[in-house]
């Protein structure tokens, strides 16, 4: 793994157009259709595994598969890497470990070579391959990477070793120390091959357990489903084979195979595997229900409506497999520096040779040839690489475990900047499910007869409140007469002919409301409720008092917020009376009542005009303008009909407390990208100059190109393991 010369556009091959790792391409079962990507560039797409144009890297399907079977490019570094290890050790033996011990295996000097040169080849040119192959697609695409770093290091070593063993009087005599040749490099030509495929082990292993979270959300999905068939015989069968309009039973404790709605029978589902919520949810005949969801005690037919890509479950781990896929903006960095890190280095390491072989100690050649093939190893970008990428798709998938869907890692960056909360109250602070509590007479009729009239109005409306006066109206079993010639005005009201009157119901400005009508809906809305006017023939008659219960989550994650340093604003249409008595209750700092659905877009461009950092969380339909004017947008989702599209984080479970996940989980994502880059440049910033040799005139020490492979693969395996941590992050309840 490394990072790249530049991020260009032009690289980008679609369908089967790269040049693939002759390993992976033969080793694997590629699925008709199935799309390969980079994690470092997850504009390089095309159909069956390869390798990176731009940085070399494995590629790795762009959806989880999960008959995909084992990670073939995985398999065949292991058999490069065990096989390379067998023959490596020998010429280790043979080169360091017996001399050190002075241990006699009676082979003269120039056997001894032969036989290391004899174990050695293989190693580099089989075992080392994929490398030659990802560094020669590398100066073709000028896209300098780690594998051209590594090529060129191990070419040298073997090379010099070589040309040393066949043909020794190219050598000077004083260099010709051994049986009248000059010392070897197989041994380190060997370990580095050997210790960069070990590094190219880990990281695939790595990078297969960051799609835990995508796994997880897959397994939560049934294998199977018991169909009933027209003759009303049950079978079980493999869900791929439903079609829509299907009529699946569900029996007690299983899960439930599709999104559907509910035909026969009562039960309760445990829906906190996808939304979060712990509390199960009572399901009866036309309610819907989500697949990868628990089935209670009870026994349920569903009909299957929502099939393949077009499930929740699909739709979310389609969300989460492209977010962990994103560039979060501070990538933007990583690739102005990458994009002059591999020819600098390159640069340094031919300097270094020359200076060494100038001012160096005698002999000067094998010692510039250490130093040079040492920087050029150690140098190999690959931390730097992985420092944005690894965290982005551990931190994403956490959150989807979580019950929070990012959309992109630039949302996941945003959201630690966030300083200001907007919360529309409808929904989002409350359960969105109004109800009335007081109908208040001003004229001689009957507090039913009032009622009565307003549900004749609302039945043509699909307002939530025209929902609450329909229902209280029902609940006090009354009827809702018919009505006629039906009208409304958006923010105010509607209109229509009940039993030969003109019925009105709406705010004081829509009815005309006189001063004691608008007196007596205030001291409604001082106890937190909505008052809606209603008027007969011109003449208020009554007024309603609406409450949408506030949701039990709101008020801990409303004092969350605020512990985390947070503004929260209300944004609501409802009259200022009501929203700052809920505000009051609630201990919300600002509220911004009786703004219109079109006007809300406007009020968050002030916010962001103060300089402030805004977050608006909303139901994701009507708020959709405010939702994508916001820096991060956040759908209060409920799990069975989600507004992915027009928000930037959707909470799963139209908790507020998701929001406080959320950015828990962005301040964790984010120190942790900062951890890796900070750590990669230091590992820079102190191995080339030390790889170079600058301890070598205070410490008479130089750097084994051995030990700087060793470095180089610990490097990205403790990047891709600071990553990981991100999954043991604590959000809260």
């Amino acid at each position: 793994m490394s990072n790249h010369g530049h991020e260009h556009e032009p690289h980008r091959h679609e369908h089967g157009h790269e040049h693939h790792s002759p390993a992976a391409t033969t080793a694997t079962q590629v699925r008709p259709g199935s799309e390969w990507t980079c994690p470092m560039h997850p504009e390089i797409r095309q159909d069956g595994p390869g390798t990176c144009p731009i940085c070399g890297m494995a590629l790795e399907p762009a959806t989880y598969d999960p008959d995909a079977g084992p990670n073939q490019e995985l398999a065949d570094m292991r058999r490069r890497f065990w096989i390379g290890t067998a023959l490596t050790i020998p010429v280790l033996l043979l080169a360091m470990i017996f001399p050190m011990l002075g241990i006699d295996t009676g082979l003269s000097a120039t056997a001894n070579q032969w036989i290391q040169f004899a174990l050695t080849t293989p190693v580099v040119f089989w075992a080392g391959w994929p490398f030659y192959v990802r560094a020669v697609q590398s100066v073709k695409n000028r896209s300098l990477n780690m594998f051209t770093l590594v090529a060129m290091g191990v070419t040298a070593a073997w090379a010099y070793s070589t040309v040393g063993l066949l043909w020794p009087t190219a050598f000077p005599e004083a260099m010709r120390v051994m049986d009248g040749r000059p010392e070897p490099y197989f041994e380190a030509a060997a370990v580095i091959t050997v210790l960069v495929l070990l590094g190219q082990v880990l990281e695939l292993r790595a990078r297969e357990s960051t799609s835990g979270a995508i796994k997880a959300l897959m397994d939560l999905a049934p294998a199977q489903a018991r169909r009933i068939n027209p003759d009303g015989a049950e079978t079980d069968v493999p869900l791929a084979d439903l079609v829509t309009g299907d009529l699946v039973r569900v029996r007690p404790g299983e899960k439930v195979p599709v999104d559907g709605s509910v035909t026969e029978g009562h039960s309760s589902v445990d829906e906190s595997m996808v939304t979060g919520e712990s509390l199960a949810v009572a399901k009866q005949p036309g309610d819907a229900v989500v697949g990868g969801t628990v089935n209670g005690n009870g026994s349920l037919v569903i009909r299957a409506e929502r099939l393949g890509s077009e499930s929740l479950l699909s739709r979310i781990v389609s969300m989460v497999g492209e977010a962990q896929r994103s560039r979060a903006p501070i990538q933007s960095l990583v690739d102005k520096v990458s994009a002059i890190f591999v020819p600098a280095v390159i640069a340094v390491a031919v300097i270094a040779f020359v200076l060494w072989l100038l001012l160096g100690p005698e002999p000067a050649l094998p010692h510039a040839l250490v130093v040079a093939v040492s920087v050029l190893i150690i140098a190999c970008p690959c931390a730097l690489g992985l420092a944005t990428p690894m965290s982005i798709m551990v931190g994403v998938g956490r959150a989807a475990k979580a019950s929070v869907l990012i959309k992109n890692a630039e949302a996941l960056e945003l959201m630690e900047q966030v300083d200001t909360v907007v919360v529309d109250k409808t929904g989002t602070l409350t359960q969105g499910a109004p109800s009335v509590t007081v109908v208040q007479t001003l004229a001689d009729l009957t507090e039913d007869e009032v009622l009565t009239l307003a549900a004749g109005v609302e039945q043509h409306s699909e307002h939530p409140l025209a929902q609450a006066i329909i229902n209280g109206a029902r609940d006090r079993e009354l009827g809702a007469p018919k009505s006629t010639g039906f009208t409304s005005e958006a923010g105010g009201g509607v209109r229509a002919e009940v039993e030969g009157h003109t019925v009105a119901v709406g705010n004081a400005d829509y009815v005309s409301a006189p001063e004691h009508a608008e007196q007596a809906a205030d001291q409604l809305r001082r106890d937190g409720a909505t008052a809606v006017h209603v008027a007969v023939d011109g003449q208020v008659v009554g007024v309603l008092a609406i409450e949408d219960p506030i949701k039990p989550s709101t008020p801990e994650a409303i004092n969350a917020l605020h512990e985390a340093g947070l503004r929260v604003v209300m944004l609501t249409g409802d009259n200022q009376t009501t929203a700052e008595a809920v505000a009051q209750r609630l201990g919300i700092d600002e509220v911004r009542a009786q703004v219109l659905p079109e006007d809300k877009g406007r009020v968050i461009e002030q916010l962001r005009a103060e300089g402030r950092r805004v977050a608006m969380a909303g139901d994701g339909v009507n708020d959709a303008p405010a939702l994508a004017t916001a820096d991060v947008g956040i759908a209060m989702g409920t799990g069975t009909d989600v507004a992915m599209e027009s928000a930037h984080v959707t909470l799963l479970g139209g908790d507020l407390l998701g929001i406080v996940r959320a950015r828990l989980l962005s301040r964790a994502t984010m120190r942790n990208i900062r951890q890796n880059l900070v750590f990669a440049f230091i590992y820079n910033v102190l191995g080339i100059p030390i790889a170079a040799g600058v301890l070598y005139p205070f410490l008479g020490v130089l750097l084994s190109p051995m030990i700087a492979a060793l470095a180089m693969a610990l490097s990205s395996v403790s990047v891709i393991t600071n990553a990981a941590r991100l999954n043991r992050v604590k959000l809260g309840s």
